[in-house]
C-alpha cells in the first residue's frame, strides 16, 4: 500500500525515529499509527540490546537542584557528538528530575522509576533506538542537605566535569568557589588529616621527577610561579573569566588545572606576550598571570 508523507511524519513526531523506520513501521503495519509506534519500540528494544556490547565511554554530567535535595548523574553514550544532540540532554534531565523526586541509592532503583510515560530503563532503550548509540546510566549521587547549609554546583567544559558539594555556614558565592577547586584538583579527600603520610610523602616525589624531567612545566611545578602570557603557546576552547581550565604541556598532556582570570578571546590576544603589554592590547588588565599561583592545581 502507499504510505502518505503526513502519515510519515506524524509518525516521526511522535516517536522521534528517522523517517526510513517511521515508514518501514507504516508499511509493516498497514498505515496503522498507533501499530507503527509499537513496532517501533519493539524494534527499539531490540536494537538497543544489540549495542550492549558497545563501548559508552563518553556523554554527560549534570547536577539538578531542588530545595534541599540535589543530584549529580553521569549518562554515557558512545561518541561525545551525542553530547550535544538536545534530545541526548533532555533525557539527562528528565533522569536527573526523576531521580529528585524519589528516594534511590542504586543505577537499578533509578532504572525502574516511572518517569509518568514508561521507566527510566525505557525511555534509554527508546533513545538507544533513536540516536542511535549504546546510552547508559554510569552512576549517580542524591545528596540531602540541612537549611544552614549551601549547595554548590560547577560544570565544567559543558558537562565533561561535574562537580557538587555541601557548605556549612557558608553563602552561594564561597559554596561554588568551593566545587570550582573541587573540579580542578579532584582530591581524594575532604581535610589535610585524612591524608596518610606515605601518600604526601609519594606525591611530593612524583611531582619533583616531573618537574626535573619536564622542562615546560618547570616553572609551573618546581617553581611554583604564575602561568603567564609570555609562557602560552596557544589556546584550546572557549571559556569565560572565572572557570576552570586544564594547562597542557606541548605534546597536549593536561599537567595541571587553574582558574582563569581572562576569558579565552582575551588570552588568544595576549598569548606569548610580555605582561607588561596586556593593558596596551586589551585597554585593560586585571592580573599580570593568565592564572595566579594560588589557583593553580597539579595533577
Amino acid at each position: 500500500m502507499d504510505i502518505k508523507a503526513s502519515d510519515v511524519k506524524t509518525l516521526r513526531d511522535m516517536t522521534g525515529a528517522g523517517m526510513l523506520d517511521c515508514k518501514k513501521a507504516l508499511t509493516e503495519t498497514n498505515g496503522d499509527i498507533d501499530k507503527a509506534v509499537d513496532y517501533l519500540r519493539e524494534k527499539g528494544i531490540s536494537k538497543a540490546a544489540k549495542k550492549q556490547d558497545r563501548i559508552a565511554a563518553e556523554g554527560l554530567a549534570n547536577i539538578y537542584i531542588d530545595g534541599n535535595k540535589a543530584v549529580i548523574l553521569e549518562v554515557n553514550s558512545e561518541t561525545d557528538f551525542v553530547s550535544k544532540n538536545q534530545e541526548f540532554q533532555n533525557m539527562v534531565k528528565t533522569i536527573g528530575e526523576t531521580i529528585l523526586k524519589n528516594e534511590v541509592s542504586t543505577v537499578e532503583e533509578v532504572l525502574n522509576l516511572s518517569t509518568g510515560s514508561g521507566t527510566v530503563n525505557d525511555l534509554i532503550i527508546n533513545e538507544t533506538a533513536t540516536i542511535g548509540e549504546k546510552l547508559s546510566l554510569r552512576r549517580f549521587a542524591l545528596l540531602t542537605k540541612n537549611d544552614d547549609e549551601v549547595f554548590g554546583s560547577y560544570l565544567h567544559m559543558g558537562g565533561r566535569i561535574a562537580s557538587l558539594v555541601i557548605v556549612k555556614n557558608g553563602n552561594e558565592e564561597i559554596a561554588k568557589d568551593v566545587a570550582m577547586q573541587s573540579a580542578a584538583m579532584k582530591p581524594k579527600y575532604v581535610n589535610r588529616d585524612e591524608v596518610p603520610n606515605s601518600e604526601v610523602e609519594h606525591e611530593r616525589t612524583v611531582l619533583t621527577e616531573q618537574a626535573l624531567n619536564e622542562g615546560a612545566k618547570k616553572a609551573v611545578l618546581e617553581k611554583e610561579s604564575s602561568l603567564l602570557p609570555i609562557g602560552v603557546l596557544k589556546v584550546v576552547n572557549e571559556f569565560k573569566k572565572g572557570e576552570v581550565v586544564s594547562i597542557m604541556d606541548e605534546n597536549d598532556n593536561e599537567f595541571a588545572r587553574g582558574i582563569a582570570n581572562y576569558s579565552s578571546d582575551a588570552c588568544k590576544m595576549i598569548l606569548g606576550c610580555h605582561s607588561d603589554d596586556i593593558l596596551k592590547i586589551l585597554g585593560y588588565k586585571n592580573y599580570d598571570a593568565i592564572i595566579t599561583r594560588d589557583n593553580i592545581t597539579t595533577l
